[in-house]
Parts: C-alpha cells; structure tokens; sequence
C-alpha cells in the first residue's frame, strides 16, 4: 500500500496578501497609539498649566482675604498696676503717657520716631478700654510700652490688638510706593499663626515668571527677586492688555476727596480682581502651538481691610491700626 504525502503550503499570493494585510493593520495599531500618545501628551501639558494657575490663585485668595489682621505672637499682660491719666490725647499718644512693663511686647510695631501707632485694647471688663500706644522698648529687661491709660488698670491685665489695618492692601496711590498693575502688596497676620508678615506678588509677564516675595513684617530690608521665589514660569501677557492686578479703592482715586481716620487721609483697598494667563511648558503634540489658558478672580475682598471701612464709616476708629513703619520702609 502506497502512503501519499502532501507537500502542498502557502502559495506566493497567498502570503503576499496575508503580509499586506498584516501591514495594514499594524500601521491602523501603531498609528491609534501614536494619537493617543499625542492626546496624553495634550492632557498632560493642559493638567499641569491648570494645576499650577490653580494653585497660585488659590494662595492668592486666601492671603488677600488675610491682609490687614493685626496679631501679636504672644500674650501681653501687665507686669505693674497703671493709674489713670488726668487727660489723653489721641493725636499726641505720648501725651500723660506712662512707661508700664509687660509680659511681652514682641511684635508691637509703635515707633515715636516713625510717628506711628498700635492700638491695643485691655480685657477687665468694665474698666476696658482701647489705648494708644506711643512707643515701646524690647532691649529692656521686661520689656516696656508707653501709652496713656483713662483707667485704672491691675497687673496681670492681659491686652490685645484689635481690628484691622485700614492699608492691610497697600493702595495704588496716597502712599508712596504703592501697589501697581504688576506688583501687589500686602501685610498682617497672612498665615493666622500670630505673625505678622509683609507679601510682594510680582507679574513679570516679560520674564514670564509670577513672584512671591515674603519677609517679616519688621524686616530693615527686602530680599531681592530670585528664582527660588517663583509661584509660576510660564506667565504671559493677559489679553486685551488687562493687568494682573487691579484695585478697587475708597476714595476711587487721588482726586477725590481724602477719608480720614483719626486725622490721618486713608485710602482703602476693599476689592482686588487678579487675572493671570499662563501657556504650557510644552508645544502641543496635536496643534503644534502653546496652549494658554486665563484665570481671573475677580472679586476678591481682603476681608480684614473691608471691616477696617466699615467701622471708619461708622465712626469707629478706635479698632483701625496705623500702617507700621518698618512696611513703610519696605514699600519703595
């Protein structure tokens, strides 16, 4: 019996068009990773521009809502009894005014010399009252303030500084070296641990960088921009030329007439619109430009400062706090 054996296979076409379609498909396969690829690489640059203007207009929100709070880092309390004072004056705080110890007075900011003033308010029930601080000493051993009390006070009243910096937002104008369309500043207890300190948030739009300069509010100088203070690389002009920031102001501007506060012409930042526009940090994959994208907030109120007019309207000025020397020394 003869066994047959077939040698037949593949013929030429038939692998030929087996190769083709193989091809095909692959190029089908290989070109729907390569779009999504470029689609991951659009969503990754997208992600990470609205991370990053999220992040900084967030930490904009909440130290422009902080501005102008008034704090001490810790408690002070009387270390002797004070009498009261025939007569104070407000307008001359050094007047009948008496050197008393207490605890602590780090952190109290009035300065004879710089002509300015904290206030702060006894806690003894019916005998409270709101002072003026004329000066204070912390070389000494206690340390010392000087102010003039209308009441009697026993050692071991404890006093605080109450209500809030009617400058908290340093404004546009009436102050020398005030806020700008590209440079916003601000001071008070920002981070609400009982430490005052003094923010410049700068929008370079030609470097292209968004600053964040933070020092204490009691700093002789003001470090210099660098690289390590940078919140955003990538900032670009907004569009239609609309600054990064803008301020919305009582008075509403140099030429209307000046709201005083215990003699002393204020002008009150109530209102802050921030926009930025940032572009990605690469080309997109898919429209081979820069995406961009603009965040605007625009009402933003440093609350702290807003109570401060509220109260000056009112009448009430004994709660709102002089601008501290040492910030006017580190506006220009």
């Amino acid at each position: 019996m003869r066994h047959l054996r077939s040698d037949a296979g593949f013929s030429l076409i038939e692998l030929s068009v087996s190769t083709v379609v193989l091809l095909i498909v692959s190029s089908i396969v290989t070109s729907a990773l390569l779009q999504m690829t470029d689609t991951q690489k659009t969503i990754w640059n997208r992600t990470e521009m609205h991370s990053g203007i999220r992040g900084a207009t967030e930490l904009l929100q909440q130290e422009v809502g902080q501005a102008g709070r008034v704090s001490v880092p810790v408690s002070i309390v009387l270390g002797a009894p004070v009498t009261a004072a025939t007569s104070c004056n407000h307008a001359t705080p050094d007047l009948n005014a008496v050197s008393v110890a207490v605890s602590s007075a780090t952190g109290v900011f009035a300065s004879a010399a710089a002509g300015t003033y904290e206030l702060l308010t006894t806690l003894d029930g019916n005998d409270k009252e709101s002072v003026k601080v004329a000066s204070v000493n912390t070389a000494s051993t206690p340390h010392t303030i000087t102010a003039c009390f209308t009441r009697d006070h026993l050692a071991g009243t404890v006093l605080v500084p109450l209500g809030s910096f009617a400058t908290g937002i340093i404004p546009p104008f009436g102050i020398i070296g005030g806020s700008t369309d590209s440079v916003l500043k601000m001071y008070g207890d920002i981070n609400g641990d009982g430490n005052m300190v003094y923010v410049e948030y700068t929008c370079d739009t030609g470097a292209h960088k968004l600053y964040r300069n933070v020092m204490a509010f009691d700093e002789t100088t003001k470090p210099p921009l660098t690289d390590a203070q940078v919140l955003l690389a990538n900032i670009q002009p907004n569009p239609g030329g609309t600054p990064c920031f803008t301020y919305q102001t009582v008075p509403e501007s140099a030429s209307d007439p000046p709201f005083y506060v215990q003699g002393t012409p204020m002008v009150f930042v109530i209102d802050v619109a921030i926009t930025l526009t940032v572009q990605t940090e690469q080309v997109d994959p898919v429209t081979k430009q820069f995406q961009t994208e603009t965040k605007a907030l625009l009402n933003v109120s440093p609350r702290n400062v807003f109570h401060a007019w509220m109260l000056a309207g009112m009448g009430y000025t004994d709660r709102i706090q002089s601008t501290p020397g040492t910030v006017t020394n580190l506006l220009p």
